[in-house]
């Protein structure tokens, strides 16, 4: 069985102090996180290495930022 990730869970704890529409973005991204953890998982699984890294910084102007990422892909080759 995969490990659980509490993404969603740890998301909702952290935004007991946000706005109504804060917390539903919020959601937004923990659930997308869920299913992005999901499919590194079955990406493993399948027999590749996945890394996340920061591609880059989305500054919302009002001194909030998001972290922006891309994967980096490494297939096993059968000679190793």
């Amino acid at each position: 069985m995969p490990p659980k990730t509490r993404v969603k869970e740890r998301a909702e704890e952290q935004s007991s102090a946000m706005s109504a529409d804060q917390q539903a973005v919020i959601r937004i991204v923990a659930n997308d996180l869920h299913r992005l953890n999901q499919s590194v998982m079955k990406a493993v699984e399948a027999g590749v290495s996945v890394e996340l890294v920061r591609s880059a910084r989305h500054h919302g102007g009002n001194g909030n930022w998001g972290d922006l990422l891309i994967p980096v892909i490494v297939t096993q080759s059968s000679g190793n």
